[in-house]
């Protein structure tokens, strides 16, 4: 028989440290940080959002990145990321609860473009992955990628995704049909991952 989904636990105390980084609810202190890549095109090329404004942000902030935690499907988590030494924020991940029923979420993030090729959005996305396996209990968590960012598919594959689907051409995004790559990974999955990491 299959486990029932539990009531929601707790919100985690912040920020949740890892090895570099410091991972922290978003306040309006980050508005003119959050401009400096929301806004940039080239940042925005491949993810569901258009270059943002500084109106755009504080909407946001007001809103649906205001929750420091998820009771239910849904809902968004979006945490600021950054580097533990200089306290300088470098980017953002989001964890989307998506079922209760299924006990799904999806991991997604955004990455200052001066703070990319070191392992920082590996890093941040495996704390929201922990987030969402060991301390929401979520059964399984997926990542959409558009097939042209080929950096974010390194990243899922990196942190033990498993490619499920390749899309091919199959919505219009941004005027355009693109191709999306669906990844996925299981709560035991994560575990075993886990349990394999070096120390």
């Amino acid at each position: 028989m299959v486990d029932q989904p539990q009531p929601a636990p707790s919100h985690p105390a912040y920020p949740l440290r890892t090895r570099r980084l410091s991972l922290r609810p978003l306040t309006d202190r980050d508005i003119d940080v959050l401009l400096t890549y929301r806004a940039d095109a080239e940042v925005c090329r491949y993810l569901p959002f258009e270059p943002m404004t500084r109106t755009d942000i504080e909407q946001h902030l007001a809103s649906r990145w205001a929750g420091t935690w998820l009771t239910d499907e849904g809902q968004e988590l979006r945490l600021g990321v950054e580097l533990a030494a200089t306290g300088e924020l470098i980017g953002d991940v989001v964890l989307f609860w998506r079922s209760r029923e299924h006990r799904g979420g999806e991991i997604g993030y955004t990455l200052h473009p001066g703070f990319q090729g070191h392992g920082y959005a590996t890093e941040a996305v495996r704390a929201a992955l922990g987030l969402g396996f060991d301390v929401l209990g979520l059964h399984r968590i997926v990542a959409r990628v558009d097939e042209r960012n080929e950096a974010s598919a390194r990243t899922a594959r990196r942190l033990g995704m498993r490619q499920e689907s390749r899309l091919v051409r199959n919505e219009i995004f941004k005027g355009e049909w693109r191709t999306r790559l669906d990844f996925a990974m299981l709560a035991d999955e994560w575990r075993l991952a886990q349990r394999s990491r070096p120390e």
